[in-house]
């Protein structure tokens, strides 16, 4: 049998428990620090700790399970070491969080933040619970273990560049620094390191579905990029730059999330 279900429900109540944990440990430091905003560094790591937690708990493809974790830790550290510095360079609160959460109470900000953001780690690792817990066929099929794989570092590869590249942009003090970055992957994506992140959820999912019951999990790459474009990423960062000098223009110019040739 490809999916051992009973195994499948191990895997999950244990990926359940980890998300708990790490979300109440996340809550907790930040709700005494006032810094709400914690929530946003415990969003790789969570998913990093529900991948190995699979690992160890499935007895499905060895190989699989295991090579999935170590992306996905990967993955988790690179961005990680982004919210860890971000939240570091700053004594305040993301506005993002003290706006969306004005008035609330204590419970409803738990609710709000970080039960919503555990259940979203769960739903976004369902590719990796299932696979951890299913075998690979013998045909053709388990090909896309290791093309996932791969589109898993080919994302990663992209997130990583781009986020070199707005480094490298905001280091500048020259006077020929221009308005808005729009050179490199920037000039094809106006989001390229939120575009490199769903990429990378994409080939979780199509490493999965090597196996046909993690097919069924589409609905988990699919709310990653919503989430990425619509919820908590490239819009909110749109809404913050629009004012800002030509942007607009750039705005015009440049794909909002997936890339396509530059319009002149």
């Amino acid at each position: 049998m490809a999916l051992d279900r009973s195994n499948l429900g191990r895997v999950s109540r244990r990926a359940g428990l980890t998300v708990a944990v790490v979300q109440g440990a996340t809550a907790v430091a930040a709700l005494r620090r006032g810094r709400r905003d914690y929530a946003d560094a415990a969003w790789g790591p969570g998913l990093a700790a529900v991948a190995v937690t699979s690992a160890l708990s499935g007895n499905g493809n060895l190989w699989r399970r295991w090579t999935l974790a170590a992306v996905t830790s990967a993955w988790a550290a690179r961005l990680s070491s982004l919210m860890v510095g971000r939240l570091r360079g700053s004594d305040e609160e993301d506005p993002r969080y003290t706006e969306y959460l004005e008035g609330d109470s204590t419970p409803a900000v738990v609710g709000k933040v970080f039960v919503t953001q555990g259940l979203a780690q769960l739903l976004v690792s369902a590719p990796l619970q299932v696979a951890a817990a299913s075998t690979l066929p013998r045909s053709a099929r388990r090909l896309a273990f290791p093309l996932g794989v791969a589109v898993m570092v080919g994302g990663l590869v992209v997130e990583t560049i781009a986020d070199r590249q707005k480094d490298a942009y905001k280091a500048r003090d020259d006077e020929g620094k221009p308005e808005v970055l729009d050179t490199g992957l920037w000039g094809i994506s106006r989001h390229p390191n939120y575009l490199g992140d769903s990429i990378v959820w994409d080939g979780a999912w199509l490493a999965a579905s090597a196996s046909a019951p993690a097919g069924w999990t589409w609905p988990a790459p699919a709310a990653m990029s919503y989430f990425l474009m619509y919820a908590t990423g490239a819009k909110r960062t749109e809404k913050r730059m629009e004012d800002r000098p030509g942007y607009r223009d750039y705005q015009r110019r440049v794909p909002f999330f997936f890339p396509l040739p530059r319009s002149s």
